[in-house]
Formats: C-alpha cells, sequence, structure tokens
C-alpha cells in the first residue's frame, strides 16, 4: 500500500519536530497504541491493538527513526507481527516546511501487509489505513494545541 498526504499545522516548525519526537505523544495519537517505548537509540518498541475488517490482533514490533535531519525530516521504518493475523511492515517518510501559517507536514506511507490481512483486499486495507492515519493527525493536531497554545 502506498499513501501519501499532507496537514497544516498551526505551530511552529520546532514545536511540531519536538512532538513527532515524544513518545507519550506517539501513542496517544496512534489508534490502538498501548505501548511506543524508547528501547534503544532512535528505536521504539510498540504493541498496537487494531481490527481490520474481519481481523483483530495485536501486533508487537518496533520503529526505528532514521535519516534524520533535525527539525526538517526523517524516515520511520516499522515491523510488527500480529500472530495469525499476520505482519505489516514499511517505511514512511515525514517532512516539516515551514510557511506563514506554521508548518506543514508532508508524509509518504508504502507498506506490506501478510497472513490473514493480505486476504482481507487491498480496498478494505487502504480504507482503514487512510481512516486510522485521519485519526491520528486529528489527535496529533489536539495534541500540539494542548501543548503549545498560549495559556
Amino acid at each position: 500500500m502506498d499513501m501519501q498526504g499532507s496537514r497544516q499545522l498551526a505551530v511552529t516548525r520546532e514545536q511540531a519536530w519536538e512532538a513527532l519526537n515524544d513518545p507519550e505523544i506517539l501513542k496517544r495519537c496512534i489508534t490502538g497504541c498501548e505501548k511506543f517505548e524508547l528501547t534503544a537509540e532512535q528505536t521504539y518498541a510498540i504493541v498496537v491493538a487494531i481490527r481490520i475488517g474481519p481481523v483483530s490482533a495485536r501486533f508487537n514490533g518496533k520503529v526505528t527513526l532514521a535519516d534524520i535531519v533535525a527539525p526538517e525530516s526523517y524516515s520511520l521504518r516499522f515491523d510488527a507481527q500480529g500472530g495469525a493475523a499476520g505482519f505489516g511492515k514499511g517505511e514512511s517518510q515525514v517532512q516539516l516546511v515551514p510557511n506563514d501559517s506554521g508548518v506543514e507536514l508532508r508524509y509518504t506511507v508504502k507498506s506490506t501487509v501478510g497472513g490473514k490481512l493480505a486476504q482481507i483486499g487491498q480496498r478494505l486495507i487502504d480504507g482503514v489505513a487512510k481512516s486510522l492515519a485521519e485519526e491520528f493527525f486529528a489527535r496529533f493536531e489536539a495534541a500540539l494545541v494542548e501543548r503549545f497554545a498560549p495559556k
């Protein structure tokens, strides 16, 4: 699956960068995320429970940050196993571009799934992935307001 998009954020690039590197914010913003913990430099252990069509599973895996150009961009590599449900792995690029309204977050995602998940059908997987991305960004924007809005 390939997905790309962008989101305008009403914060500075540095503030968005800080939030994108905060495991607690990411844990709160990722739907079904039970764990997002630093285990080594730029590597996080994750546990995410999700449902895609008839398949529900807890995925255990890791996220590794690479190609870091602070506070501008990084790559995120992920690999997760969901037991009988299958696996998911892939890579995402994130770029922060400052503008007059704050910063634009641009992203691309390339991922593959296997096991039972692969049998569900690409259209359903793509729809769920887009929905999860929208939920993430809605929560992420709320977290930015909470942390950086003038008091």
